[in-house]
């Protein structure tokens, strides 16, 4: 990425409401966040040219809550998103992943492919209603949008 402003340098997710997770999903939540701290296009529509930028992701009243913030922590908006649209994207990717990852220690080869290639395909759903979602508050591109629906699954998990 040449554009250092609009991207962000620093992420957090707001763990007082998640329960333990399995090795697993905590393998993909500190993946999502070493890919998207590497690359990444982040650029409020609010404070375009304020980053480079940290974020905070937490579940506020059943809707996530993006705190957007500079390097120096001073406030730069709040984005709030209903999470009702993602509900049944969200379900069934954690399905899908339930299956892969069951696939992985007894399925064929091509079994594994095929799980994988439907979970892909659920993941780049979330990812392409995160970016309608965000449109006209924060502009990501695609791999940005990936690495964020990782993290908002994470962040559903709950006891």
């Amino acid at each position: 990425m040449t554009d250092t402003n609009h991207r962000i340098v620093h992420v957090a997710l707001d763990e007082r409401s998640v329960v333990r997770r399995s090795a697993e999903v905590e393998h993909e939540r500190a993946v999502a966040i070493f890919d998207l701290l590497e690359d990444n296009l982040f650029r409020p529509e609010e404070c375009p040219d304020s980053g480079p930028y940290h974020l905070h992701l937490s579940m506020e009243d059943n809707r996530m809550l993006f705190d957007i913030r500079d390097t120096a922590n001073k406030d730069l908006g709040k984005v709030l998103l209903p999470l009702t649209p993602f509900r049944t994207i969200v379900r069934d990717y954690f399905m899908i992943c339930d299956s892969y990852y069951k696939a992985i220690k007894k399925a064929s080869p091509s079994q594994i492919e095929a799980i994988d290639m439907g979970r892909r395909g659920l993941h780049n759903e979330g990812s392409e209603l995160l970016r309608e979602r965000l449109a006209g508050k924060v502009q990501v591109d695609h791999n940005t949008a990936r690495r964020l629906f990782t993290l908002i699954c994470v962040l559903h998990i709950r006891g």
